[in-house]
């Protein structure tokens, strides 16, 4: 491959990490991002590449008391085989069942998801509503150091993250919804399993009586980044939900979006999308 002067294959995560730091990698994982791209002209490999599927640090889906730690190799259909995935972050498990064909899934994993950083990318707006932070590994000083980062700041800008080259994301740590949370994951696009979204929205909530509690809602393909909502979840948090409460969320969401026109919808498509399905997914929530 044009640009690659060696090839390396760490088998810890201390070794990883001193790899990083010697500047000019590119890492490989599934590959199912990085391989199209760099095809495509939009990426160019660095003299080393560095394949991390043999660090064992990076694997495994443990619920570890008040978090679900989730290794950035666990591949998209370990999520979707997962039931502690599917019992306590359902809104992730929904969103895996709508990403790619079987054959994406069996490689792709949730660090390649997450790093790559599109706005559109299924595993990241479920994990944005469900409060997921990102775990960061280096050896700055030749000691390996951790630092754990919100996804809400993780996120810079299409295909950019704050995560520095010397950076390996290890894991992704998401803390346990409170008992009675309930969510949805809404992806619209010509064909949702196999297309990039237009737009998708994960909302969820815990149902007292009639009003909702713990609102999460985040929307994606509608801004430069992986977005939440926090005024819309103020709008609803604690209210009881009727017709006039839905509208006026609804519209408080179309101020806290910035969607663009392109290949996939336009502007004022993507809004009616945001206004008309968000106000579907909270009375489906409310239901549950």
């Amino acid at each position: 491959m044009a640009g690659i002067e060696r090839y390396v294959a760490p088998t810890t995560l201390e070794e990883a990490a001193g790899i990083l730091r010697t500047g000019n990698v590119t890492v490989l994982a599934g590959g199912t991002d990085l391989m199209p791209q760099t095809h495509a002209g939009r990426l160019q490999f660095q003299p080393v590449l560095m394949n991390v599927r043999r660090v064992p640090e990076l694997s495994g889906i443990a619920n570890q008391g008040t978090v679900v730690r989730i290794g950035a190799l666990v591949t998209i259909t370990e999520l979707l085989e997962s039931a502690l995935v599917h019992e306590r972050l359902n809104l992730l498990w929904q969103a895996c069942d709508h990403f790619a064909s079987d054959q994406i899934r069996n490689a792709a994993t949730i660090g390649g998801n997450v790093c790559n950083a599109s706005p559109a990318g299924d595993t990241l707006i479920p994990l944005l509503a469900l409060n997921a932070r990102a775990v960061l590994a280096a050896k700055p000083n030749g000691t390996l150091q951790l630092r754990r980062v919100p996804l809400t700041e993780f996120f810079l800008g299409p295909g950019r993250s704050c995560r520095a080259p010397p950076e390996l994301l290890t894991a992704v740590e998401v803390p346990l919804p409170p008992a009675g949370f309930a969510g949805e994951f809404y992806k619209h696009g010509t064909r949702p399993g196999l297309d990039i979204a237009a737009i998708s929205i994960a909302f969820g909530a815990r149902r007292d009586g009639q009003l909702l509690r713990d609102v999460r809602l985040a929307f994606g393909a509608v801004a430069p980044t992986p977005v939440r909502a926090p005024r819309t979840e103020a709008a609803l948090e604690g209210q009881p939900l009727d017709a006039a409460k839905l509208e006026a969320a609804a519209g408080i969401a179309l101020e806290e979006v910035q969607p663009i026109s392109d290949l996939r919808a336009s502007d004022w498509y993507r809004r009616e999308l945001i206004h008309n399905m968000l106000k579907r997914v909270i009375t489906h929530v409310h239901q549950l």
